[in-house]
């Protein structure tokens, strides 16, 4: 019983639902069509991997104290997270951008060099997930948002 008693570990679970539980009506608003699967989807406005960190972070600042060895931790391990979702995953994301539009490329000269007589082979053929990592605004208001409801929630429950 001591799991629904960590309010770290809450906090930090929360903001990551309501984090990709916002990006439907952000995106809503921006493209005009409702997207059910940003709810389980990488990248997007608001990074919800900065706002679980962040959310965790502050959780154990209001349990521990930011001189806690906890905090210590916390704050370094969010920080690799932030770093690597606008560096590394965002990179990976413009990779696999390229390669979608070379294998697309490619396919489209194989289809006017031969002629397949079943085009479903090609209909299925499954793209790379593009959209990997995050701008650095997304991770700001991310980081923003996980700080904001741990706070928010740490009132409310304590």
């Amino acid at each position: 019983m001591e799991l629904f008693e960590n309010f770290p570990l809450w906090a930090a679970l929360f903001a990551i639902g309501f984090a990709q539980f916002v990006k439907v009506p952000l995106a809503f608003i921006a493209t005009r069509k409702v997207e059910w699967a940003l709810l389980t989807s990488t990248g997007g406005m608001p990074s919800s991997h900065s706002a679980a960190v962040t959310a965790l972070s502050t959780a154990i600042a209001l349990e521990f104290g930011l001189d806690s060895s906890f905090f210590a931790i916390s704050a370094v391990f969010g920080i690799i997270v932030m770093f690597d979702a606008t560096g590394v995953r965002r990179h990976a994301g413009y990779h696999a951008t390229v390669i979608n539009q070379l294998v697309g490329d490619f396919n489209k000269l194989v289809d006017e060099v031969k002629s397949w007589p079943k085009k479903e082979g090609v209909e299925k053929r499954k793209e790379l997930k593009e959209l990997l990592g995050h701008q650095p605004i997304e991770v700001f208001f991310g980081a923003v948002l996980g700080i904001f409801l741990t706070l928010i929630l740490h009132a409310v429950i304590h």
